[in-house]
């Protein structure tokens, strides 16, 4: 029964990162990553690539960036995530920064209050293909009605072996949020928690 469990979680992992959910929503969500010094890394860079071009295609009129900081940062990775997609065109009326977030789980609660707030309840979320099915379920348990939208570009789908490790390494995420509805260490590479 638990390899049935495993084997599932895994085909769902690998299943809903090749899905790419353009549909109409009341905003879009892309969760963060590492910055430096108000500098998206390749990871977060790759994310916003991809927001900027769901935001050109109408997907939604509105952009939420998540993600905190850590100790001695000047910037959170929600302003990091602002910042580059107004120098790319998106006006900045458009684009709600959440500072909040060292994780994934802490990001996308963070970011479903403020939805809330807004009266936002549909949301595509942008991250990486294999971490989309975990973000779309802790979206859905904080009550959005969420789809993803995963990034094709950055470092973390690059080679086979590594998406190989990430699907591996989110299914136990996955599974673990499953039994404990609590997050998991966060990656010291990619930010992912």
């Amino acid at each position: 029964m638990g390899l049935l469990v495993v084997g599932g979680t895994l085909f769902r992992v690998w299943q809903v990162a090749r899905d790419d959910d353009r549909g109409p929503a009341d905003v879009v969500i892309v969760l963060g990553a590492a910055q430096y010094n108000g500098r998206p890394s390749a990871v977060l860079e790759a994310r916003l690539e991809h927001t900027a071009q769901l935001y050109a295609d109408g997907v939604a009129d509105r952009v939420l960036t998540v993600g905190g900081s850590r100790a001695g940062d000047v910037y959170t990775e929600a302003e990091a995530g602002r910042n580059w997609l107004v120098d790319r065109g998106v006006p900045e009326a458009a684009i709600v920064p959440v500072g909040e977030g060292s994780d994934t789980l802490g990001s996308v609660r963070a970011a479903a209050e403020e939805a809330e707030r807004q009266g936002w309840r549909s949301a595509v979320i942008v991250s990486d293909p294999w971490h989309s099915l975990r973000a779309v379920t802790m979206a859905r348990d904080a009550g959005l009605d969420a789809s993803a939208s995963p990034t094709r570009r950055g470092p973390i789908v690059q080679t086979r072996e590594r998406q190989a490790r990430y699907i591996i390494r989110e299914t136990a995420a996955l599974l673990h949020y499953r039994a404990t509805h609590a997050p998991v260490a966060v990656d010291a590479q990619t930010g992912l928690g």
